[in-house]
């Protein structure tokens, strides 16, 4: 399968990541971070079971498999919860320009040409035009301001997102069977952060069931594809496929919420399809 499907099919999946996200939102961060993480490492288990060799990694390439799950995910829960959703996700969906911009910072022998930056920045008013559009009659402009300090997380977990992707080019080349033991690790980590920080919760079986999408989806099936992408494509041009994730991550909050299609979800797909024939005709 080529980079570009196998990153497309990582972007599907997260676009959900939100919607999941929002509806569990009454669930302790630490606690929905860390059940969802060790689900979505359970895939993975077979091929450990079989060969030990899959979850075989240096500890500086485990770290940075942690510092990616594990910080993306709180911080984005976080957010969701501390700010207007979708005013969070549009900072949130700053990975992809941090991930376009930062390659030739983070990776050896990449430029940043004139056209990278032209999609990054086109894609980038997509995303915006996207997500902004849907706060008409909203009233989340109060609410903005009640939750601003919610915004900083989502930044943080842009970046953390962006450099991670990014980082995985310069670490020892690792089997993306090892994403399942970064989820893994990631998950217990943050499941003792709950049993020592946060207050019991009590899970219905809809939040299980929540749980469970969330885990083998966006928080699992996503890693294993987008690992496999960074690593055949260039990471220039899959960060500027990801701008297509905010577009259907939004497309899904307007069908949860009720909320109408507007003329400025047309325009956002024009601007964020634009941007990426752009972002894979750049050499």
């Amino acid at each position: 399968m080529s980079p570009t499907f196998l990153a497309l099919f990582a972007i599907a999946l997260w676009a959900t990541l939100a919607s999941l996200g929002t509806a569990l939102a009454h669930l302790p961060p630490f606690l929905l971070t860390g059940l969802a993480l060790i689900i979505g490492s359970v895939p993975s288990w077979p091929l450990v079971l079989r060969d030990r060799a899959a979850w075989r990694v240096p500890p500086r390439t485990l770290a940075l498999g942690v510092y990616g799950l594990f910080g993306f995910h709180f911080l984005l829960f976080i957010a969701l919860r501390n700010a207007p959703p979708v005013e969070a996700n549009l900072v949130n969906y700053l990975w992809p320009l941090f991930m376009v911009v930062l390659a030739p910072v983070l990776l050896p022998g990449l430029s940043l040409r004139p056209l990278h930056l032209a999609a990054a920045l086109l894609g980038f008013a997509g995303a915006a035009v996207a997500i902004l559009g849907t706060r008409g009659g909203s009233g989340a402009g109060a609410s903005a301001i009640q939750g601003y300090w919610g915004f900083l997380p989502a930044l943080g977990s842009a970046f953390i997102w962006a450099s991670y992707s990014l980082w995985t080019k310069r670490v020892e080349a690792f089997p993306t069977s090892a994403i399942g033991l970064f989820g893994l690790v990631s998950g217990v980590l943050s499941l003792a952060c709950h049993a020592l920080l946060e207050a019991p919760a009590t899970l219905s079986g809809k939040d299980w069931l929540l749980l469970v999408l969330c885990g083998l989806g966006p928080l699992g099936a996503a890693f294993f594809v987008w690992d496999m992408a960074l690593k055949r494509g260039d990471p220039r041009r899959i960060g500027i496929l990801s701008y297509l994730t905010p577009l259907g991550s939004t497309a899904l909050l307007l069908l949860v919420t009720g909320r109408p299609l507007t003329w400025t979800i047309a325009l956002a797909a024009l601007l964020i399809i634009s941007a990426a024939v752009m972002g894979t005709r750049a050499r």
